[in-house]
């Protein structure tokens, strides 16, 4: 089954680090707007509210991984692949007190892949 959202094995060292740190499950985020505005961004699960304009992109290293509509809009035609790269961004993320922050890398899916990729979910499914 192709995934939507795959990780890299830095970032999955950045997930462990702050599972440790908060003791608890996390999701991600992704919006839209400007600069940092459309990062991914990591809360704790349960910190941020998602609903009818988010869509459920799967699961990525345990951890739900939503994006908003209209963003989704953009990216749907891709394979995205969460990594981290140094620097402070400028977001609610949980990562950035680490001088680190999360970034999306992505690949068109092949016509195949996109017709074979499950239905989305919007944050209504999880609310």
């Amino acid at each position: 089954m192709i995934q939507r959202v795959l990780i890299t094995k830095e970032a999955q060292k950045v997930v462990d680090t702050l599972r440790t740190r908060f003791g608890s499950e996390l999701m991600f985020h992704q919006s839209g707007g400007c600069c940092d505005g459309s990062a991914p961004m990591c809360f704790e699960k349960g910190d941020f509210k998602v609903g009818a304009q988010d869509i459920w992109l799967g699961q990525v290293y345990g951890c739900d991984f939503f994006m908003s509509r209209d963003q989704f809009e953009y990216w749907k035609h891709t394979q995205l692949t969460l990594d981290v790269t140094p620097g402070r961004g400028s977001s609610f993320s949980i990562e950035i007190p680490m001088g680190i922050r999360f970034i999306i890398r992505s690949r068109l899916f092949s016509m195949e892949e996109y017709n074979d990729l499950p239905p989305v979910k919007t944050g209504e499914d999880f609310s």
